[in-house]
Parts: structure tokens; C-alpha cells; sequence
């Protein structure tokens, strides 16, 4: 009976377990949290790498032209593709166009119109069902458009010039879980002016016998 009692005393009295159960207690919760951090860690950082990735499409098609020293800058339908493939090098791991979508708009002003403003062209690249919220190619034509943007901070073009609009979804692909992400959807817009003066008749082709193809929007595909 005194090898009970004492064998009861021991346990009683014993503490070596202790750490390892407030461990074993906690440590899921940490672990959790851990997660839950990296996951909305690497979110923002998606967003940033999204965000800067539509200023450099747009900076990029507000530059884009023919060079000639007598004429307006002429785009070419190899000067758009050729901004799509950039787009799919610089986003890298994000694989933009086989989780997301790239619309590329040029805000103009109606011919013959002092300020109305209409979607002249419009191209489109990435496998996600995603279309422009302003509208398709030929939109404004009405006079039903006040701009392209958040409404009251619309932007629009002057007259004889032109604003590369360029509008992304993306569904943010998780490091750890989507359970750790309220919304999987990622949507950002960024606008250019054209830099210089630019041929705003139409979209040229290089070779019109052996044409380039187009990035049309009623087409959900990524670069091949």
C-alpha cells in the first residue's frame, strides 16, 4: 500500500510532462497562424507584382509605334502581341494568362466629336472569362461613355490622342490554402497616355498577305 501511496505522491507532484503539454496544446495554434500569415503575406506581394505588371503594360502600349520621321507612329498587331508575350515573361511564377486575363483598350475621342469618348480598339489575352467592365471595341460611340475608371475618377482622352487603358483579373493561386484567402480574385486597372503622335485610324498589319494574329476578346487563350 505505501508503494501506491507513494507512486501517487510522484505523480502528483511530477512537472517533467508540463512543457510538453502546453506545447503540444499550442502549437497548433501557432502553426496556424504562421500559415495564415505567409498566406496573406505572399497575397499582398501578388497584388503588388499584379499592379505593377498592368503599369508596365500600359507604359509599354503607350509607347509602342512605327518610328518615322514623317509620318504618325503606326501600330502593328506584332507591336500587341509582341506586349502580351512581354507581359508573360514578366510575370514569371504568376502564369498571368493561364489563371488570368489582360484587356488592353485605347481610349479615344469620337471622330468629328470634340470630347466623346469611345473604346477605338480593344485587345484581350489569358484563358480566364473576364471582359472589360467599360464596355467592348466600339463603346462610346453613343456618347453613353464618360470614361474609362472608378466612377467620378474616370479618365479620358484629349481629342486626337489616345489613353492605353489596361484592365487585369487574376485569381490568385494560394501558397498554402485558399481557405486562408477571403477573396481569390485579384482586379486592378492602369492608364497611359500615348507619349507621341500616333496614327489613330486603325491597327496595322506588317504583311497583309501572311497577317499576325489578333488578340481578339472573344478569345480565351494564353501565348503559345
Amino acid at each position: 500500500m505505501s508503494r501506491v501511496r507513494q507512486l501517487v505522491h510522484r505523480l502528483v507532484h511530477a512537472r517533467s510532462g508540463v512543457a510538453a503539454v502546453e506545447m503540444a496544446l499550442g502549437l497548433p495554434v501557432v502553426l496556424m497562424l504562421g500559415l495564415w500569415g505567409a498566406e496573406l503575406g505572399n497575397l499582398a506581394i501578388t497584388h503588388m507584382r499584379i499592379s505593377q505588371l498592368a503599369m508596365q503594360i500600359a507604359d509599354n502600349g503607350s509607347r509602342i509605334g512605327d518610328v518615322s520621321m514623317l509620318e504618325s507612329l503606326k501600330v502593328y498587331e506584332s507591336d500587341i502581341n509582341d506586349i502580351m508575350a512581354g507581359a508573360n515573361i514578366q510575370s514569371g511564377s504568376l502564369d498571368i494568362f493561364e489563371h488570368g486575363r489582360v484587356v488592353v483598350s485605347s481610349l479615344e475621342v469620337v471622330p468629328a466629336t470634340e470630347d466623346t469618348q469611345y473604346i477605338h480598339w480593344q485587345r484581350c489575352k489569358g484563358k480566364r472569362n473576364f471582359q472589360s467592365a467599360y464596355g467592348g471595341e466600339g463603346t462610346g460611340t453613343d456618347g453613353s461613355l464618360d470614361g474609362m475608371g472608378p466612377t467620378g475618377d474616370e479618365v479620358s482622352a484629349a481629342k486626337d490622342d489616345a489613353v492605353i487603358f489596361v484592365e487585369i483579373e487574376y485569381v490568385y493561386q494560394p501558397l498554402v490554402s485558399e481557405k486562408f484567402v477571403p477573396d481569390p480574385v485579384i482586379r486592378t486597372t492602369a492608364t497611359f497616355n500615348v507619349r507621341d503622335d500616333r496614327d489613330l485610324t486603325q491597327i496595322y498589319q506588317r504583311n497583309t498577305a501572311s497577317p499576325d494574329p489578333e488578340a481578339r476578346c472573344n478569345i480565351y487563350d494564353g501565348i503559345s
